[in-house]
């Protein structure tokens, strides 16, 4: 179980509080106009701000004294974040060891985690000589082989074409599967949401004012805030 409790964050002026709980094995997308704290709550969690009070846990144990890559999560961004002087077998590989000192054993992983996402056959090549796709895949495979519970998605589609778009869900939704993974998910697609997620948490004026299954976003009339949102993206 994922928590957010009591958690407040100041942004000079602005005030962010923070309250959801998100059950193991759930897929979360997070849902909010622009500027709500979509981001902001991913980031808290993750480690890459603090909060002035309240509590992050994951199955009751505090993040909040834990470095972002001590957590018990990896992150997806819409930017690839490659190395372009390493190879595409080094770039996963950063996501076992920052020194790249691989035991064997962990250069399997690295191959396994590489054949899952698709570029098995590519280890060898830069980043640049990969595709769009083929990088964000390349994204995914370091993230795999951390080996974490938690998932954390931040717009990871919005960059591709729709064919790619469709690719790489079908890829997550797989994987999330057959790896059980938790996951949240900003996007300010309603239908990446629906063909991803399992439920919503929707943001709006730096607070979580909605949560349930995403099989009931569409008919929901309360938050009124929620409703325009709805109305605005359809």
């Amino acid at each position: 179980m994922l928590n957010f409790s009591g958690v407040k964050y100041r942004y000079y002026s602005e005030l962010f509080e923070f309250d959801l709980t998100v059950n193991e094995g759930d897929v979360v997308a997070i849902l909010g106009p622009s500027g709500a704290g979509k981001s902001t709550l991913l980031s808290l969690l993750a480690g890459f701000i603090d909060p002035e009070s309240g509590n992050i846990s994951i199955e009751q144990q505090s993040l909040l004294s834990l470095a972002p890559h001590q957590r018990p999560l990896s992150m997806l961004f819409q930017e690839h974040n490659l190395f372009a002087h390493l190879s595409i077998a080094d770039n996963i590989g950063l996501g076992i060891k920052p020194n790249l000192r691989l035991s064997d054993k962990e250069k399997e992983q690295v191959t396994r985690a590489a054949q899952q996402v698709g570029v098995g056959e590519l280890l060898h090549r830069l980043p640049e000589q990969l595709s769009g796709g083929q990088k964000q895949r390349v994204a995914l495979a370091r993230c795999l082989v951390q080996k974490k519970p938690v998932l954390l998605l931040d717009e990871p589609f919005s960059a591709l074409d729709p064919m790619l778009r469709e690719e790489m869900i079908a890829l997550i939704r797989e994987l999330i599967k057959s790896q059980k993974l938790t996951v949240l998910m900003v996007t300010h697609s309603i239908q990446d949401a629906k063909a991803l997620a399992s439920h919503y948490a929707f943001v709006c004026s730096h607070k979580v004012l909605s949560y349930g299954l995403i099989s009931e976003l569409m008919t929901q009339v309360t938050p009124p805030e929620l409703s325009r949102y709805l109305d605005a993206v359809k």
